[in-house]
């Protein structure tokens, strides 16, 4: 059986650099995602992907469409073996959380908590009926902003918080069917999303916010996802794993 990867948000930042490291490694890949505000994004990612890459629209709030983007998967790939949970949007306005919009809250826990929570429910009952000789996975892209208190980007953070829960539950719920379930938390990347900041972040981490003294890189996360996805981490199930250049490590 083919080895298929599942990545949501994959045309772009770190989900491409999950794809490009999945696809060197000889999976079929599904990218998913909402309609890229360019369309040359979607094309550019697949063609820095090769033959091995499908694009599939998906928005995550749409939760009835997901048995639909899975059955289109499998059709034009195979069933699959490894979802990786990584689309999110970041706080729509950065500020003080006690001015936080609901409608800003309820985008942030719709996509990133919501939508993700569905799709890996649907994926992990497919995943159940699959023979058990090729190994499955589950692997949620939280932040290490799930336990790092921002106040400017309360949702994010609320967000981020529950999903790392989410993959605790389905790696207790998956593990008797040897179906890993991992929560990888990247620090501080340089992606589009983060670009606004940059300035700001980058003589924070030269100052020592980040022991590894540089930002991370997308290519940072798909080295981590590999193994996870092909099973050298089996009997770690349930494990969070920071990816971050040591931001997270309590310090004096």
């Amino acid at each position: 059986m083919n080895r298929v990867a599942l990545i949501t948000g994959g045309q772009q930042g770190i989900g491409l650099g999950i794809a490009e490291a999945l696809v060197a490694a000889e999976y079929d890949v599904a990218l998913a995602s909402e309609a890229a505000p360019d369309a040359d994004q979607v094309q550019l990612a697949l063609r820095k992907l090769g033959v091995k890459a499908r694009y599939f629209r998906h928005d995550l709030r749409e939760l009835d469409a997901v048995p639909d983007l899975l059955n289109q998967v499998e059709a034009d790939l195979g069933p699959i073996t490894a979802l990786v949970s990584n689309a999110g949007v970041p706080a729509k306005v950065r500020g003080d959380m006690l001015d936080m919009a609901l409608a800003n809250f309820d985008l942030a826990l719709d996509i990133n908590l919501r939508g993700a929570f569905f799709l890996a429910q649907n994926v992990a009952r497919r995943m159940l009926s699959q023979p058990a000789g090729t190994y499955r996975s589950i692997t949620f892209v939280t932040s290490v902003s799930a336990e790092m208190v921002s106040i400017d980007r309360a949702e994010y953070c609320i967000s981020k918080a529950g999903a790392a829960m989410m993959a605790q539950l389905f790696a207790v719920r998956m593990a008797e069917s040897g179906i890993g379930v991992f929560d990888i938390r990247p620090g501080i990347i340089e992606t589009a999303m983060t670009s606004g900041v940059k300035d700001k972040y980058t003589s924070r981490i030269e100052g020592g916010l980040v022991p590894a003294a540089r930002w991370g890189q997308p290519q940072d996360i798909g080295s981590v996802i590999v193994p996870l996805a092909e099973g050298q981490f089996a009997f770690a199930n349930g494990a969070v794993i920071p990816v971050d250049g040591g931001l997270s490590i309590h310090r004096l």
